[in-house]
């Protein structure tokens, strides 16, 4: 057997993470095991599936490195293949028309429950002949559900689940208008495209009994299932905006790694010994469903920023230098060109080391593409006493007649001021970098000044020293 996989979104909102984490593990088991991982997009509710949708849903797999092995297949242009099946069933008498009125099923509701019982359809035209119907009244198909014994789903997450077949009722499969429901697109989707395992969150599985009425009466094999537990907020309750970024995008957004969400979403749910760091490759060599837990996962936004934090530190450096350009493109005052690239790429190794999101790898490096006069930050304003502005003002003659502006011939001209002058190398580097930044913090000086190159130095020590 050659495991197929599939996603498939409702392409209705934002990519959640719930069900970007379900992609994942759906095509990291497709790889492992040697397999297919497919797309789907189930579009058939179309006053609120958007083209933007599609457009989000496509360009935050691409974002995470989630790539399907064939065409995306579209839900509603199968409608035709969906209704067949419906009829199929509706000519070897294990579904039925059923002419009832909104007015009817609601008082069935009504009465079942003032009598305790779930409000659900009663089989009202399982058994009458349609002839019993007013001449040309609209109908839905139902599936003649079975009522004695029970459904058993062997779950590879869950375990086996069962259910009573008398708590299930006779669902409609075919609207009135002719148009399938989602139960049956899914189970005739599913079997066309060969799915082997339809891994998704445990959301579902109450949908997995109605879909396995269908398969039986289709004389169709089931697919193995693995209902994964539902991700929830840091408080244990269902994840929500009050909690912080829910979707793909308002991660990436905030200066999320591609790599490190990944990582992070892999190891919410899924274990595998103390393993937790984990490139592509290992994930698909490791990854199971064996690993995966019962228990609903938290979201540990700290957890995910110190993760992002160690594969910034890991990230090709021009990669990240031109995230960060994207990022202060339009940004008020800071000049976005060649000029600021060569100095954040020649920087980047000591920025990257204190970020932790792409948001605060660009604020650290705003300062580059400044120009004077800077503005200071409070910080930046305490260290720059008078005394210390008449100080840099001195050490402006020094490295004004350095041979070398490079790092190490900075350092040693630093130190050497330091000394002559009675200081602590702090104490000149402190007020050297409030007036290079604006801020108090930034990479080591000497590759600070390095990366500014002599004439920017010499306009930012100008414009403070005394």
């Amino acid at each position: 057997m050659t495991v197929r996989t599939r996603f498939a979104p409702s392409p209705t909102g934002l990519l959640h993470i719930g069900n970007a984490r379900a992609a994942l593990f759906n095509f990291l088991y497709a790889r492992h095991h040697g397999g297919k991982f497919l797309l789907r997009i189930e579009d058939t509710d179309r006053e609120r599936s958007t083209q933007h949708a599609v457009d989000v849903l496509f360009d935050g797999l691409a974002w995470m490195g989630i790539t399907p092995d064939e065409e995306p297949v579209f839900q509603s242009t199968r409608q035709a293949r969906h209704a067949e099946i419906a009829h199929h069933l509706l000519a070897q008498g294990l579904a039925y028309r059923c002419y009832c009125t909104q007015e009817e099923l609601q008082q069935m509701r009504e009465q079942a429950m003032a009598e305790g019982k779930p409000p659900r359809y009663n089989g009202y035209w399982r058994d009458r002949d349609p002839s019993e119907a007013p001449p040309g009244a609209p109908y839905t198909v139902r599936i003649r559900a079975p009522r004695e014994g029970e459904t058993v789903i062997q779950d590879l997450v869950q375990g086996d689940v069962r259910v009573a077949n008398v708590e299930m009722d006779d669902m409609i499969i075919l609207r009135a208008d002719g148009t399938p429901v989602y139960q049956l697109a899914v189970v005739v989707d599913d079997h066309d495209m060969d799915i082997t395992h339809v891994i998704r969150g445990d959301d579902h599985l109450t949908n997995s009994f109605r879909q396995a009425m269908i398969y039986r009466a289709m004389g169709w094999d089931l697919p193995k299932f693995a209902h994964l537990p539902l991700i929830h907020g840091p408080d244990g309750a269902k994840l929500s905006k009050r909690h912080g970024a829910q979707s793909v995008v308002e991660f990436r957004d905030m200066g999320y790694l591609p790599e490190a969400l990944n990582n992070y979403l892999l190891r919410l749910g899924w274990g595998h010994g103390d393993a937790e760091i984990l490139s592509r490759d290992e994930q698909i060599h490791l990854f199971d469903l064996d690993g995966v837990g019962r228990s609903p996962s938290r979201m540990d936004y700290a957890k995910l920023s110190h993760l992002n934090g160690v594969w910034l530190r890991q990230a090709d450096d021009a990669r990240l230098t031109d995230d960060v350009l994207q990022r202060l493109a339009g940004r008020e005052g800071v000049t976005v060109d060649d000029t600021l690239r060569a100095r954040i790429l020649t920087l980047m190794p000591g920025l990257k080391e204190r970020a932790k999101t792409l948001v605060e790898l660009a604020d650290s490096a705003a300062f580059l593409g400044r120009h004077v006069p800077l503005a200071f930050d409070a910080k930046a304003e305490k260290l720059l006493t008078d005394d210390a502005r008449a100080m840099l003002g001195k050490l402006a003659r020094d490295l004004a007649v350095l041979a070398d502006f490079d790092a190490p011939a900075i350092d040693a001209a630093l130190r050497h001021f330091a000394e002559n002058h009675g200081h602590k190398l702090g104490q000149v580097a402190q007020p050297l970098r409030a007036a290079m930044t604006g801020g108090a913090t930034s990479p080591g000086i000497d590759a600070t000044l390095a990366a500014l190159g002599r004439d920017e130095v010499m306009a930012r020590l100008g414009a403070v020293a005394r």
